[in-house]
């Protein structure tokens, strides 16, 4: 686990540009020609960290993402026999809860969607989600996610399914316990940006996902102060740069193009 997280880390901005640019900053005393390549180094990683973090060119890498699924339809909702809510991060030990672990503020945004659809539709909900601390194995996020459901959102949660790590773990364990219950077809519930990944791992698990997107990211048009770098251009150029990483690994493990179910 901490290995994938190390990969992630260094593969992944702000940290493999900030690497780049001290990489070069060590070659730029060098005797030519190595000098100027070190020098060519740090202009690069200078401006790759600059454009990424314009909430502009963020736009470039999350727009594909979040339009390959849109937005769920009533007709798409009536064909489902439940709900599936994916984890997102957790807050740990917050104190306003008597230090207990709450879903972060992407997971309410999932929470609330999913509170929505089962109040239209009626279906039963299902929570999914681990990493638990090892100081707190029994609070893990889908239990976190359970309580703010029920207590905050006045919805009903039928599964509880709190041992996956990843997205794919997602898929796998919450296939078994649909199936058990004679569910397949699902709706699916986590940001647009995640979507494609997630339909795709459920899909390979066996059941019949039917996007249910929410937190879409991209900016609805754009306007000058979206070229001007910030926290949250480099937030959602992080995440965005999360997932293509995430979709790339799981077409190089099929070994083959990857086709996601039809939307």
């Amino acid at each position: 686990m901490w290995m994938s997280m190390l990969a992630r880390t260094l593969l992944l901005p702000p940290l493999n540009l900030l690497l780049l640019i001290a990489a070069g900053f060590l070659l730029w005393r060098l005797r030519a020609p190595i000098g100027h390549i070190g020098r060519g180094m740090v202009a690069a990683g200078v401006a790759l960290l600059t454009l990424i973090c314009m909430p502009a060119v963020a736009d470039l890498m999350v727009r594909p993402l979040e339009q390959r699924y849109p937005v769920l339809s009533a007709e798409a909702a009536r064909q489902a026999q439940a709900i599936v809510v994916l984890a997102a991060g957790s807050l740990d030990q917050a104190p306003e809860y008597e230090g207990r672990d709450q879903p972060d503020y992407v997971a309410l945004a999932r929470l609330r969607y999913a509170a929505r659809l089962q109040h239209q539709t009626g279906l039963p909900v299902l929570v999914s989600g681990g990493n638990a601390r090892e100081e707190t194995p029994e609070q893990n996020k889908a239990q976190a996610m359970a309580e703010a459901l029920r207590e905050d959102f006045r919805t009903p949660v039928r599964w509880i399914e709190g041992g996956s790590e990843n997205t794919e773990q997602n898929a796998l364990l919450c296939a078994a316990l649909l199936r058990a219950d004679g569910v397949q077809r699902v709706l699916l519930v986590t940001d647009a940006m995640h979507m494609p990944r997630a339909m795709l791992a459920f899909a390979q698990a066996g059941l019949v996902p039917t996007a249910a997107p929410t937190a879409f990211f991209g900016l609805p048009r754009w306007r000058w102060p979206a070229l001007l770098p910030s926290a949250e251009g480099l937030r959602r150029s992080w995440y965005a740069s999360y997932e293509w990483l995430g979709l790339g690994w799981y077409r190089l493990r099929a070994g083959q193009a990857m086709r996601p179910p039809t939307p």
